[in-house]
């Protein structure tokens, strides 16, 4: 139970912390700004530096495809089109439970506007049960849960693809514009530690989907709400250092001195950090505006082969989103045009957030009743089948009562 009383004495210091940060936010935004306006002069020549010393630099910063200045009016959506969305949710395998399993569920969505089509609204459950599911991962030093998490993400893009392909089946005479959209970024940086077949194992069945994805033209979005990333206001950064070439590994070395309060000194390009790429697009873009468009430096990436990442950030009326899209869509001007359209029209229709992706959401997730009659009916399946013993531990019983 929650003790309110001594919470409410802590509250004081946290909004004067929370008032610095507030001054000292706005201080990092007048910096990028001004270094935002002095790059804009020269940015194909940062981008020169950036690429020939690439290798040299200890951070990773986007490389602008467009002029900074770019300022891009996303147009409306036309009234017949189609948006496709999955999500997925899960019930994690726990020792105390009736049996030792775990569920994956994929929420699908099918929306289609100005059309009199039924929507899908539906999702597609699966239980991992056998030796092979439960304990390949341990051959990788990977832990279940988090094995269960990528193959989560891995299932979400196959069914995405599965949908996208069969929506149009047989095709329409005419092209009608359609999207798949996912929750979060294209950019599956925690796989990058992975060992090289565990990645291979997840990413090959994502890239297989969006090779389904290319062939039928229905360009994938990943859509951020609230994100965190600097990749873009990274590439201030080469504006800011003041030295000749930017040799990070020459002139900042990681293991910078420590000032006064025993804290790392920053080195000259960090002058705006901890700002995030959306709190600095937020004070550029008018709302229906897009950013320049940005190529992802993200070292996962290498791994992509055709299917690179681009970005750029939309002033979507409520906040700044970050969206991404794979290169083939990127590199076709009036395709990217018309994800953005659909995309934009996605959030209007959800009241701030698209709303393929909140149906996706709610469609997937697996709430405590859900996970009750999910194990009442492995219970009663395991009784049927003779097996004796049937139930949770003392300890997981326990836990769902108190005797306070």
């Amino acid at each position: 139970m929650l003790d309110l009383t001594q919470l409410a004495r802590q509250l004081p210091g946290i909004s004067k912390h929370l008032t610095q940060e507030a001054h000292a936010g706005r201080h990092r935004l007048d910096l990028a700004q001004q270094l935002m306006q002095r790059a804009e002069a020269h940015y194909a020549e940062l981008v020169t530096k950036q690429q020939a010393w690439r290798n040299r630099l200890i951070f990773t910063a986007a490389e602008p495809v467009e002029d900074l200045q770019t300022r891009v009016y996303i147009a409306p959506a036309p009234p017949v089109h189609t948006v496709i969305a999955t999500d997925g949710s899960q019930i994690a395998p726990n020792h105390h439970e009736i049996a030792y399993c775990y569920l994956i569920n994929v929420g699908r969505v099918v929306l289609h506007y100005g059309e009199s089509r039924h929507p899908l609204l539906d999702s597609l459950p699966e239980v991992f049960y056998r030796p092979e599911d439960l304990y390949e991962s341990r051959q990788w030093g990977i832990r279940t849960e988090e094995w269960m998490g990528y193959r989560r993400t891995a299932s979400e893009a196959t069914i995405l693809a599965e949908l996208a392909c069969n929506v149009w089946a047989p095709a329409p005479a005419l092209p009608i514009p359609t999207i798949a959209m996912v929750d979060g970024s294209l950019i599956y940086w925690f796989l990058e530690p992975l060992p090289t077949e565990a990645r291979d194992r997840i990413l090959c069945t994502i890239l297989d989907a969006w090779d389904k994805l290319q062939a039928a033209q229905i360009p994938i979005v990943g859509y951020l709400s609230a994100s965190r990333s600097i990749e873009a206001i990274n590439f201030l950064r080469l504006e800011a250092c003041p030295h000749e070439v930017p040799n990070c590994v020459t002139h900042c070395p990681p293991t910078m001195p420590l000032d006064a309060a025993g804290k790392p000194i920053k080195a000259p390009c960090q002058v705006f950090e901890p700002l995030r790429d959306a709190a600095l697009w937020a004070s550029l873009l008018e709302p229906g505006q897009r950013s320049p468009l940005w190529r992802s430096s993200a070292p996962i990436l290498d791994q992509y082969g055709p299917h690179t990442i681009y970005f750029c950030y939309v002033h979507v009326g409520t906040e700044i989103a970050r969206i991404e899209v794979p290169a083939w869509v990127a590199e076709n001007p009036s395709l990217l045009d018309s994800t953005l359209s659909l995309t934009i029209a996605q959030v209007q229709k959800g009241y701030g957030y698209p709303v393929a992706l909140a149906e996706a959401h709610n469609q997937a997730v697996v709430r405590g009743g859900d996970r009750a009659r999910f194990f009442s009916l492995l219970e009663r399946e395991m009784i049927r089948a003779g097996l004796q013993n049937v139930g949770t531990s003392y300890k997981e019983a326990r836990k769902r009562g108190s005797i306070a």
